[in-house]
């Protein structure tokens, strides 16, 4: 789809590409929007020469849309020149002269993403191929969770000192502040109340402190358009901060069945020729170098963080921020992660009372 005027001005944009990029050529610029909604616009453009991706908040920003937008192109800067697989920042934009919004350029890096199997490119059709792209997948953020942030020039990005103690009142606070930034009265969310009290009872010590993505998965993850599966670039680094990275590994294993759990995960982005996630925890554990513990822990905070976020959509389908339908259903996922979460603090606490009798 093209940009309109009101998403993409040419007339300022352009004089600001031959300032700032001249390497990207000196022709017409053609547009076309990759992606666009609730969260960031993202483009493609090209003036003759390499192609690269703008992204910019939505023409809706929510109150904090700026500040986000300015953490992700600083993680990326950061993470430039790291093995981590994500997109190079190539430029950052703070004046509001130009676009009326504050807007990166990075590399554009050619790709698909595995959210559907009923969509996957014909190479990917055999079973054992489709396989790998869990590995492939887990592989990325551990990687990511081996780079030295201090090294990497992210110190003060965020707050690791008592990062876990306080994720409960950070995304309690996230869904409270709804009312005034969407209008929003609140709806019974059947299980929040026993999975925030499971949380508190049961946080662990950081074993390590690490940059976290905090959105990863299978929506943002690029993978390479030719087979055998290989991860191209993490995308959408909104949520980055840095704490303890096993939250990015809880983000990823709630959705994947296990062979030691009864809990029905919610199903999202599944394949029967997947791993499990008992295989998925050791591929982690390889490459970091490093033990995962308390994995159940971090599976449930993980849910429970998703479910806060994602009623901010519920909420504007009901305001009319968000298409109605959409809102719906990001409303509905909310009531499936917390029925998870729940289930997973339950089982949790039978096996412990099991090993104890």
């Amino acid at each position: 789809m093209t940009p309109d005027s009101n998403t993409l001005n040419t007339e300022t944009l352009v004089p600001w590409l031959d300032r700032t990029l001249p390497e990207l050529g000196d022709g017409p610029l053609v547009a076309e929007i990759l992606t666009g909604g609730a969260t960031n616009i993202v483009m493609r453009i090209d003036r003759g020469g390499t192609p690269v991706v703008l992204r910019r908040p939505p023409l809706a920003p929510r109150p904090d849309s700026f500040k986000v937008l300015g953490r992700e192109a600083r993680v990326l800067g950061a993470l430039n020149g790291t093995p981590v697989r994500k997109p190079e920042l190539i430029a950052c934009c703070e004046d509001q002269a130009v676009l009326g919004v504050p807007f990166y350029i990075m590399e554009y890096v050619p790709g698909w993403l595995a959210m559907d199997p009923k969509k996957f490119p014909a190479a990917f059709d055999p079973p054992e191929i489709r396989r790998q792209l869990a590995f492939e997948l887990v592989g990325g953020i551990a990687e990511l969770a081996k780079v030295d942030y201090r090294a990497v020039g992210l110190e003060g990005f965020g707050k690791p000192d008592g990062f876990l103690a306080r994720q409960v009142d950070r995304w309690l606070y996230q869904h409270a502040s709804y009312a005034d930034s969407e209008g929003y009265g609140y709806r019974p969310l059947p299980g929040k109340d026993a999975v925030v009290d499971w949380l508190r009872a049961n946080t662990p010590e950081t074993p390590h402190i690490g940059i976290i993505h905090g959105d990863y998965g299978y929506p943002n993850a690029l993978f390479a358009p030719e087979a055998p599966a290989r991860l191209a670039a993490i995308i959408d680094w909104e949520l980055s901060t840095i704490g303890d990275p096993l939250l990015d590994l809880g983000w990823l294993m709630y959705a994947v069945p296990s062979e030691r759990s009864a809990v029905r995960p919610p199903e999202l982005y599944q394949d029967p020729s997947y791993p499990l996630r008992e295989e998925l925890v050791e591929h982690y554990a390889a490459i970091t170098g490093r033990p995962v513990v308390n994995l159940t822990y971090y599976m449930v905070l993980a849910q429970f963080k998703l479910a806060m976020l994602l009623e901010r959509h519920y909420a504007r389908g009901l305001n009319g921020r968000l298409d109605r339908e959409m809102g719906e259903q990001m409303g509905a996922l909310v009531l499936d992660l917390l029925r998870a979460a729940s289930e997973m603090t339950r089982e949790f606490d039978g096996a412990s009372e099991r090993q104890m009798a």
